[in-house]
């Protein structure tokens, strides 16, 4: 099972598993035509918002405590890539932070989303893989990696929900996971690929905007402020780091691309995203300048401080 066709410019083969996503093969292999499930939900908060809307704006509601560090994309689009640097924030308190893709159908009420990307788990001492998706705007439906009906996993070379190492270092190794998500026009299908393997895909049938074209996509980072100790959370996103640090230190993601009505993959030119930060005292975004990343940007934070409380 393979996407009936590929964006112009991306490379149709399917690669091993990358080092990052081989962990689980410590335990052996998936015998042909079964893929690798974990077996036990791992317990985060629920997604409850987002910060898309029809005008790109963000759903900016202080009882819900999301907070961002986003770059936004707006047009007829039909997939979105880029390449995450991977990190792992502390996290508190049953909160999360995440980094990660969005690709975005929200023309009204009732978002549809489908997202990839990295996440590290309270209580666990690791970074993992991820997948979401919702049709109703994270009411009813959607869920995390393979936890109930929707995406349909097609290949078992990695595991959704499986440890990523090793990790970036401060002032050292850097590593990064390449997410591609784009739709087969002819199937009406959303497929995920990461490093060059094809994982499976989002049925268009699931959807009910999405099963026409997204109008947004969206590359950064989210974490949850409960403020359940009555002042900010101590959770961090990226690397822990404000971008103003920089490279090694700060977290970020290069190479933002799009997939156009005519089913070629383009730049994200810089002038055509807008960075949303809710609470840059926290978390916060800033475009970068080093050659080869393409269009790109550092993000994140340590959350509390003197300035974030």
């Amino acid at each position: 099972m393979k996407p009936s066709s590929y964006p112009r410019g991306l490379e149709a083969k399917t690669l091993e598993a990358a080092e990052l996503l081989k962990d689980w093969h410590k335990n052996g292999e998936c015998p042909e035509g079964t893929i690798p499930i974990v077996r036990s939900p791992q317990h985060r908060p629920r997604r409850k918002t987002t910060p898309f809307s029809s005008s790109i704006q963000p759903n900016v509601d202080a009882s819900i405590n999301h907070e961002y560090a986003i770059t936004l994309l707006g047009g007829n689009l039909f997939g979105a890539s880029g390449r995450l640097n991977v990190w792992k924030p502390a996290t508190f308190n049953g909160q999360f932070s995440l980094a990660q893709i969005w690709v975005v159908a929200d023309h009204g009420t009732g978002t549809n989303t489908v997202e990839a990307g990295w996440q590290p788990l309270a209580g666990r001492n690791n970074t993992r893989l991820f997948i979401f998706w919702t049709s109703d705007g994270y009411q009813k439906t959607g869920c995390y990696n393979l936890e109930c009906p929707g995406f349909v996993q097609t290949s078992n070379k990695l595991t959704l929900g499986g440890k990523i190492e090793p990790v970036s270092r401060y002032g050292g190794d850097q590593f990064e996971i390449s997410i591609y998500i784009h739709k087969d026009k002819k199937s009406g299908n959303w497929w995920l690929r990461i490093m060059e393997i094809d994982v499976g895909y989002w049925p268009g049938s699931i959807f009910n905007k999405l099963s026409d074209r997204a109008n947004t996509a969206g590359w950064g980072g989210e974490i949850v402020n409960s403020g359940s100790s009555g002042r900010h959370t101590f959770t961090q996103m990226g690397s822990g780091h404000f971008p103003n640090e920089g490279y090694r230190k700060a977290s970020y993601i290069r190479n933002l691309r799009y997939v156009d009505e005519s089913g070629a993959i383009k730049d994200a030119e810089p002038h055509n995203v807008s960075p949303l930060v809710t609470r840059p005292e926290c978390y916060d975004l800033q475009m970068g300048n080093l050659n080869n990343y393409g269009t790109h940007f550092f993000y994140g934070g340590p959350g509390f401080s003197d300035k974030c409380s």
